[in-house]
C-alpha cells in the first residue's frame, strides 16, 4: 500500500438500495476527470462467499470479472463509470472473510490463541482493503447493507480502525441517507438522516460528507439544518437528486461541489475537472433522434436489477445509434405458440438473455422461432443462444424434442449438453467436470478468446477475427450435431482457438440473428458501447423501419 494512496468509505442508512453503488462510482468518475487514478472495492455483510449461487430475486444479478470471479452488481457501475482494474480482490463478503480466517486457524497460524472478530476479524477485513491500495490514488470502498443491520458491524469497526492506520489526512466517510419529501406535510424531512448519522456516530464513525438522496435540490436552509444536527459543513451536505439518467449522477454531485469537498478535505492536488463527454453523453441519451422496441424475453422480468448490465449495453447501442431503447420485458412462462406473436408482435427486435433453470424455456423457444421466421432481429446471450440452437434443430434441422440436457437428460438430440473434458486456453490445461460436480465450481467462468469467421455478422460488427469475452455457463454446444446443422443454414460464426468450443452462431439468410455463449453486456460501456450490441439496435432500427 502506498504511503500517499487515500481512501474514501461510503456507508449507507435509512433503508436500502438508494444507490450506494451508483454513488461511489459516480465519486470515481469526478476523481478521474480531475487526473487522478482510482479503484473501487465492495464489501458485502451476506455470509455467502460470493453471489455466485443465489438467486437474482433476491441479489440481481451476478457480474462476472474477467479473472473469473462472481461478484455483486455494484461492479458493473464500477467499470461502467471508471477505467478501475476490478478483479478479485475488488469484492469480499462477510463469507470470504470469515473462511479466511477460519483456514488460518486451523492451519494453526494464530498460535492457537483465540480468534475472535476484534482484531482477527476486523484485521483480515482492513488487509482486505489494502490489497486494491497499490498504484492507485484513491481507493473507494462501498459498504454493503444499511447502518443498524448487525452483520454489517465487523465492516464498520474495521473501517473506523483504518482511519487510525492509515492517517485522518488520509480517510473519509461519505454516507448516503435518504430525505424524503412528505406530500401531505408540504416540506422535505430531515429527521431519517439525523437518525441514520447519529446510529452510526455511535459506532465511532463521524462522517465528513453526506449525500443526501432526494427528488429535489436541497435548500439552503434544510442544508443547514442537517449540518447542525450531523456536526458536518454547509458545503459537505450534498443533495443526491434523483436523475432519468444515471450517467448524469457525476454531473449533479460536481454542480452540488462534491468532488471539490472530497480533495479539499484528503488534501489533494488535481486538475479541473474535465466532464465534457460525460455531458454530451447524457444529451445523447436525454434527446436521441430515434426509438426502437426491444422485447427482453426471460424468467426474471419483475426485478430488473437482475438485468442490470444488460440493460445498461441496451442503452449504449441506442447511444451509438442516436436511438431511444424502449424495453419491454416479456416474462417467457407466459409465452406458448398461440401467445407468441400478440405479445412480441410490436418488438423491433427480440433479446434472450442467460439464465438457469428450465422454469420458462419452451416459451424462449417460442420467441426464438418467431424471431427466425418472421425475420425479426434477434440475440440470443448464453443460454439465449442455446436456445436458438435447440429450437433450430427442432424446426429447420427435423430433430423432434431436440433440446439441453440441462432441461431433459433424456432429449434424443441433446444439441446442448455438459461437456465432461475440454482444454481450458485460460490455464492450457484439460478440465473435466460431470453431473455430480459442485455447481459452484463446473462452470466456465471469467474471460476467454473466440475466433471470428470472417464474412458474418460477428466479423462485421467486431471488426477483427480474435476477441476475448467474459463467460458464466456450465452446458456447451455439442459438436456431435455441428456438421448437420450447418448444413440446414446454421452458421458458427465463433469458435474457441482450437475449434473445440463454439461460442458463436448465427441463421443464414436472416437479417440479424445471432447468439453467444458469453455475456457480453458485461464489457459494455456509455463510452464504449459493445460492437454486438451497437449492431443488434442497428439492426433492430432497420427493421423497424421497414414496418412504418
Amino acid at each position: 500500500m502506498a504511503s500517499n494512496t487515500k481512501f474514501i468509505f461510503v456507508t449507507g442508512g435509512v433503508l436500502s438500495s438508494l444507490g450506494k453503488g451508483l454513488a461511489s462510482a459516480a465519486i470515481g468518475t469526478l476523481l478521474e476527470s480531475r487526473g487522478l487514478t482510482v479503484t473501487i472495492q465492495k464489501l458485502d455483510p451476506y455470509i455467502n462467499v460470493d453471489p455466485g449461487t443465489m438467486n437474482p430475486f433476491q441479489h440481481g444479478e451476478v457480474y462476472v470479472l474477467d479473472d473469473g470471479t462472481e461478484t455483486d452488481l455494484d461492479l458493473g457501475h464500477y467499470e461502467r463509470f471508471t477505467h478501475a482494474k476490478v478483479g478479485r480482490n475488488n469484492n469480499f463478503t462477510t463469507g470470504k472473510i470469515y473462511y479466511s480466517v477460519i483456514s488460518k486457524e486451523r492451519r494453526g497460524d494464530y498460535l492457537g490463541g483465540t480468534v475472535q472478530v476484534i482484531p482477527h476479524i476486523t484485521d483480515e477485513i482492513k488487509n482486505s482493503i489494502k490489497l486494491v491500495a497499490d498504484g492507485v490514488d484513491v481507493v473507494i470502498v462501498e459498504i454493503g447493507g444499511t447502518i443498524g443491520d448487525i452483520e454489517s458491524l465487523p465492516f464498520l469497526e474495521a473501517i473506523r480502525q483504518f482511519k487510525a492506520d492509515a492517517g485522518k489526512d488520509n480517510v473519509l466517510y461519505i454516507h448516503l441517507t435518504l430525505v424524503p419529501y412528505i406530500a401531505t406535510a408540504g416540506e422535505v424531512k430531515t429527521k431519517p438522516t439525523q437518525h441514520s448519522v447519529k446510529e452510526l456516530r455511535s459506532i465511532g464513525i463521524q462522517p465528513d460528507i453526506l449525500l443526501c438522496r432526494t427528488d429535489q435540490y436541497l435548500s439552503k436552509e434544510i442544508k443547514s439544518k442537517i449540518a447542525l444536527f450531523c456536526d458536518v459543513s454547509v458545503d459537505a451536505v450534498i443533495t443526491a437528486k434523483d436523475v432519468e439518467c444515471i450517467y448524469e449522477v457525476p454531473l449533479i454531485f460536481h454542480k452540488e461541489g462534491l468532488d471539490n469537498k472530497i480533495v479539499e478535505l484528503l488534501n489533494i492536488w488535481t486538475r479541473a475537472p474535465v466532464l465534457e463527454d460525460w455531458e454530451q453523453l447524457v444529451q445523447s441519451v436525454k434527446a436521441p433522434k430515434h426509438s426502437v422496441n426491444i422485447a427482453l424475453v426471460g424468467k426474471y422480468v419483475d426485478l430488473t436489477d437482475s438485468y442490470k448490465s444488460l440493460n445498461e449495453a441496451l442503452t449504449h447501442g441506442g447511444i451509438a445509434n442516436d436511438a431511444r431503447v424502449n424495453i419491454t420485458f416479456v416474462d417467457s412462462e407466459t409465452i406458448d405458440d398461440k401467445s407468441c406473436s400478440q405479445l412480441l408482435v410490436d418488438a423491433d427486435g427480440i433479446l434472450i438473455p442467460g439464465g438457469f433453470g428450465a422454469r420458462g424455456v419452451e416459451g424462449k423457444i417460442c420467441a426464438a422461432k418467431y424471431a427466425r421466421e418472421n425475420k425479426v432481429p434477434f440475440f440470443g446471450i448464453c443460454l439465449g443462444m442455446q436456445i436458438a440452437v435447440a429450437e433450430f434443430a427442432r424446426n429447420v434441422a427435423e430433430m423432434p424434442g431436440a433440446h439441453s440436457q440441462e432441461f431433459d437428460v433424456d432429449t434424443p438430440y441433446p444439441v446442448i449438453y455438459l461437456m465432461v473434458e475440454w482444454y481450458d486456453d485460460k490455464t492450457g490445461s484439460i478440465q473435466r467436470r460431470d453431473v455430480s460436480s459442485d455447481k459452484g465450481g463446473t462452470m466456465r467462468l471469467g474471460a476467454y478468446p473466440c475466433i471470428i469467421k470472417k464474412e458474418t455478422s460477428a466479423f462485421r460488427a467486431y471488426g477483427v477475427a480474435e476477441i476475448s469475452e467474459r463467460h458464466r455457463h456450465r452446458y456447451e454446444f455439442n459438436n456431435a450435431y455441428k456438421a448437420v446443422l450447418e448444413e440446414k443454414g446454421l452458421v458458427v460464426s465463433g469458435t474457441s482457438p482450437n475449434g473445440e468450443l463454439v461460442e458463436m452462431i448465427e441463421v443464414r439468410d436472416h437479417p440479424w440473428f445471432l447468439g453467444c455463449q458469453f455475456h457480453p453486456e458485461f464489457k459494455s460501456r456509455p463510452m464504449d458501447p459493445h460492437p454486438l450490441f451497437r449492431e443488434f439496435i442497428r439492426a433492430a432500427l432497420e427493421h423497424a423501419a421497414t414496418r412504418t
